[in-house]
């Protein structure tokens, strides 16, 4: 019997139920996938899949998340394809939707934007269960950062370093608040500073951020593997200087009651 699911973009996926062979361009959802026990689904990742450790022992490498093997992948012929509006390209989903596969495009720019995303992903393979559980764990996480009666903070939480040792201008780019991760620190009580008319990944001079007088720097591992090269650009700030793991804030789903209790140890 045929289904019809309902993906983040509104779009209206056909799915030949039981959905048994799955192909994720998504760490962070393939990494969802194995906390729900259906790593054995999973036909094909990406080769940025990395968490957990060994924990696709099924699935064939298809290159990455900009570049997929769309030939490889529509050979795989899985039942369903997981993919995201920001790691993909819509050129690729373009050309595995016309090659007849089912791809479930998801879009996420707030906490509970991923609780909900996670629960359709649910519906979609057959695991409804597991992603009405984790949303529950996520909402509930979000509650316990709203409770929190103590002063906010500002904080630059930088994502890319351009230019430091170069001729050109160094610039840092910094979470926006109409990002996930910008609405991670929010809900934690954590302002992202500064504020420009890109609300997504804005760039900056470090005139521009001291001129904030940030309370916190947080300096990710990922995508950028911030150092102490980099931590050392901050070493006359009053700021309090902090490395953290890039897929606390970056990799929505079974990660994220963990970033929520983590960052509120910043608060």
């Amino acid at each position: 019997m045929s289904a019809v699911v309902v993906d983040d973009l509104g779009t209206e996926v056909p799915l030949q139920p039981p959905v048994r062979r799955l192909v994720s361009l998504v760490p962070n959802l393939s990494e969802t996938l194995w906390a729900w026990g259906l790593a054995d689904r999973l036909v094909g990742v990406t080769d940025w899949c990395v968490e957990p450790a060994e924990g696709f022992p099924h699935a064939e490498r298809v290159r990455g998340t900009k570049n997929p093997d769309v030939a490889r992948i529509v050979e795989l012929a899985p039942d369903l394809v997981l993919a995201n509006e920001e790691e993909n390209r819509e050129l690729d989903v373009r050309r595995l939707r016309a090659a007849g596969l089912a791809v479930h495009v998801t879009r996420v720019r707030t906490v509970a934007g991923a609780a909900d995303s996670l629960e359709r992903l649910g519906r979609a393979v057959g695991a409804e269960r597991s992603g009405l559980e984790l949303a529950g764990r996520i909402r509930a996480a979000g509650e316990r950062g709203a409770q929190v009666r103590m002063p906010r903070r500002r904080v630059f939480c930088a994502v890319w370093r351009d230019g430091p040792g170069g001729t050109a201008p160094e610039q840092w780019w910094s979470v926006g608040r109409a990002t996930y991760g910008g609405d991670l620190l929010a809900g934690c009580g954590l302002d992202p500073v500064p504020v420009g008319e890109d609300a997504r990944y804005p760039r900056w001079s470090l005139e521009e951020v001291a001129a904030c007088d940030p309370d916190l720097i947080l300096l990710p591992d990922e995508p950028y593997a911030f150092g102490d090269r980099d931590r050392a650009a901050f070493a006359d700030w009053r700021a309090e200087v902090v490395g953290v793991d890039g897929r606390l804030l970056w990799w929505w789903g079974p990660r994220t009651p963990e970033a929520i209790d983590t960052l509120l140890g910043y608060r």
